[in-house]
């Protein structure tokens, strides 16, 4: 039986989910909610199903729901999450939230402590991990290919005129990248950034800090390094991982288009493209989505959800931790 489906924010993103869910045989669209009367309106018509203004209309209204998507925007792309993921989550229906999950850490925690003691599965579209590559990589961390882990290097970077505030770039963009180097590494010791105001294409100064680059220490010794940019990137790319051990290293263009194994004993080089058949990034919404409705179906506990909230409050402390040291020059230990 498919699963029941609500998308709360109907803006672009939540239709990219709706989309996902449409064409995943394990889901089916019940309801969509928004506060903007013309996007629920339009969402319901396009996806046959009822429209709700708010999330408590929805949840009086008696429909089934076995999930639930929390697709809306506000203050860096992160504000307004909580208030209708709390909602949700106290009528304990499971959420997949979007990143950020909250530019607020103690809002963040609140989620995440509700989610627990309800019980229930909380993740985040932290899409960049879920591609064939990232998984056969981890594979071979796991099995220990790469020897002992030393540096994890992460580029992510993006033509991005949009900017709200100082931390926009770092709080919209590099839950991401942050999320992807703890998959890979684990828990994040110690950050030490610095942080640069760039340009417009036409030569204007930006309002936010639209490019970094921050120094890692993980819990277990890798050292590893972060840049990024709001002020790159083009057609010629998006991201790129490098992850290198005692035994070799391996490299991810793109976040799925190629994947690279190098030895450390010898000029062997294995190379993969296209995994799975993934071609480019869009692609990786409907595999993360399956893998939330997969997890969902399989009655997975909430401490095996792959991307889970507790994963995404994790990345949004250590870009906490990241902003803290840029202002006061210092390396910030994370508690």
């Amino acid at each position: 039986m498919a699963l029941r489906i609500a998308i709360v924010g109907m803006g672009g993103i939540g239709n990219v989910h709706a989309r996902c869910y449409t064409n995943d045989p394990l889901s089916e669209i019940v309801a969509v909610c928004d506060i903007i009367k013309e996007r629920a309106d339009k969402a319901a018509a396009a996806y046959h199903c009822p429209a709700f203004y708010s999330v408590q209309e929805m949840l009086k209204s008696g429909i089934q729901i076995d999930a639930a998507s929390m697709c809306t925007a506000g203050k860096e792309n992160g504000g307004d999450h909580y208030l209708p993921t709390m909602e949700l989550l106290g009528a304990g229906i499971p959420v997949l939230g979007e990143k950020p999950i909250s530019n607020e850490l103690p809002k963040a925690r609140e989620m995440v402590a509700l989610a627990k003691s309800k019980n229930l599965r909380y993740a985040i579209n932290l899409n960049h991990r879920f591609t064939p590559a990232a998984l056969l990589a981890r594979e071979w961390v796991d099995h220990g290919r790469l020897g002992r882990l030393h540096i994890i290097n992460m580029t992510m970077w993006i033509n991005n005129p949009n900017e709200t505030s100082p931390h926009f770039h770092i709080r919209a963009l590099h839950p991401h990248s942050l999320d992807v180097m703890r998959y890979f590494g684990g828990d994040v010791k110690s950050v030490h950034a610095f942080f640069l105001q760039g340009q417009t294409l036409d030569g204007k100064p930006r309002v936010c800090w639209s490019n970094l680059q921050a120094n890692l220490l993980f819990e277990n010794g890798v050292v590893g390094h972060l840049t990024g940019s709001y002020d790159a990137g083009g057609a010629f790319g998006l991201e790129r991982c490098e992850v290198t051990g005692s035994k070799g290293r391996f490299v991810i263009e793109n976040a799925c288009e190629e994947l690279t194994f190098y030895s450390r004993a010898n000029t062997q080089r294995e190379s993969y493209i296209h995994l799975g058949g993934m071609r480019g990034f869009d692609e990786t919404f409907p595999s993360r989505i399956h893998r939330w409705l997969e997890q969902n179906a399989a009655g997975a506990a909430p401490s095996e959800i792959d991307g889970s909230g507790e994963d995404a409050l994790k990345c949004q402390t250590i870009i906490e931790a990241a902003i803290e040291s840029w202002e006061k020059h210092t390396v910030v230990d994370l508690a």
